[in-house]
């Protein structure tokens, strides 16, 4: 049995500390910036939105502003790091992160970029099989990335786009309803591509399963892995999944906006002949820098690859892969287990010390995230966290999202968290 859910845990800041001390990974806290608010480093539940900066990202950009400075374009091969391979450096990390073979990820432009680049390679709609299947009230980019797709291909969104509602009265999708919607539409399914992490309730969706369903109706099978990457535990090729993409900035720590992940299954990989928008860099690179006039794919997932990689961008996900090495996927979900479930037992706790009424939504399949129905409160709490130094991210109506990061969230900032929760009802 999970340990965690046989401890009893206590509602004070002696036993946070003993937590701490207890705890594997308290020494990589040290390892980040964190902001201050009134003086004090912050309590940081966004995470899930952008992770804190790792410390030695610094010295890694420093690098390649030095071989730039130094070098020039002879960076490219000259550089301690060169630029033309440095992507390829960040392929057996993230390997290890999403349960892919080294071949499978390469590291590109932004998630919705390449969610549109890899739909033309999976979303390959006929006059039978043409309707997506996704879920209901998608985080809004895959929204409008899905109905600019089917549009393209001369459907109408409200025909081809099929979303998985949760049941009236409940916060979470059943795994069982969205099987039997795959089901139902059977071979006029073209494509499943959902959100492996919601980004609102925070539910970890089953996968596994919903990819095996899907394959068995002869659909494509992507995934939306920005608030599960470095959050959850993913085994992509094993599960056979054909695609995924993600950003970086979030649990992986690579700094605002910077680029993004890709997974290709190495079923597809070597394909000449596969629908793809393509560039020199996706080229072998043999025979990359001889100018061919004809595509001849790199026989791994870099062949979605269009122009060389921003390397500004890149090297701080570099300096985060480090770390992710370091510790590992296996740790890490660990320590996520426990601290969230502390929070939640702090929720309960406050819930019962003052009058007011927590609802969390997010269901047991979760990562990080807790997102948490603040019933009879308003904005103005939210305003009270931030004042006094919770980074939390509020949403409409009344929830609040709330990610303790397991490299940098202590057990002492829940405590801490809980208090100040319980003082802002108090005096509002």
């Amino acid at each position: 049995m999970n340990q965690t859910l046989t401890m009893t845990f206590q509602n004070s800041l002696e036993f946070a500390q003993q937590l701490d001390v207890a705890d594997k990974l308290s020494r990589y806290r040290q390892e980040f910036h964190y902001p201050q608010v009134n003086g004090k480093d912050v309590v940081y539940f966004t995470g899930n939105s952008l992770g804190l900066q790792p410390k030695r990202a610094q010295k890694f950009v420093d690098e390649v502003m030095n071989d730039w400075k130094e070098l020039a374009v002879e960076g490219h091969f000259y550089a301690e790091k060169p630029w033309w391979d440095y992507h390829e450096r960040l392929a057996a990390g993230l390997g290890k992160v999403v349960g892919a073979k080294p071949e499978e990820v390469s590291v590109m432009n932004t998630l919705t970029v390449n969610l549109h680049l890899l739909m033309v390679s999976f979303y390959r709609p006929t006059n039978k099989r043409f309707k997506i299947l996704c879920e209901e009230k998608a985080f809004p980019s895959d929204q409008y990335m899905l109905q600019s797709q089917v549009k393209f291909h001369g459907f109408d969104p409200k025909d081809a786009i099929v979303e998985v509602k949760k049941r009236v009265g409940e916060h979470s999708w059943r795994t069982e309803d969205i099987i039997d919607k795959i089901s139902e539409v059977g071979d006029e399914l073209a494509l499943v591509l959902i959100g492996g992490v919601n980004y609102y309730n925070g539910q970890v969706f089953d996968m596994k399963s919903i990819t095996q369903v899907g394959k068995s109706v002869g659909a494509y099978v992507g995934w939306d892995l920005a608030h599960a990457v470095g959050n959850i535990e993913l085994k992509l090729h094993d599960w056979n999944v054909d695609f995924a993409a993600w950003c970086s900035y979030k649990y992986m720590n690579s700094g605002p906006g910077n680029a993004s992940g890709i997974f290709v299954h190495e079923k597809h990989l070597g394909e000449k002949e596969i629908p793809r928008f393509e560039g020199w860099w996706g080229t072998k690179k043999e025979t990359r820098f001889l100018m061919q006039p004809n595509f001849d794919p790199i026989a791994t997932a870099d062949a979605w690859q269009l122009s060389n990689p921003p390397i500004l961008s890149i090297a701080p996900y570099l300096a985060s892969l480090e770390l992710f090495d370091q510790v590992g996927m296996d740790a890490l979900i660990e320590k996520q287990q426990k601290i969230v479930a502390y929070l939640e037992f702090i929720l309960k706790e406050i819930d019962k010390e003052v009058d007011s009424s927590f609802e969390i939504i997010t269901p047991k399949e979760r990562g990080c995230q807790l997102s948490v129905f603040l019933h009879g409160e308003g904005k103005e709490l939210f305003d009270y966290l931030m004042r006094n130094g919770v980074i939390t991210d509020w949403r409409e109506p009344n929830v609040i999202r709330l990610a303790p990061a397991p490299f940098y969230c202590s057990y002492a900032d829940m405590y801490i968290f809980g208090q100040i929760l319980k003082e802002g009802i108090l005096n509002s």
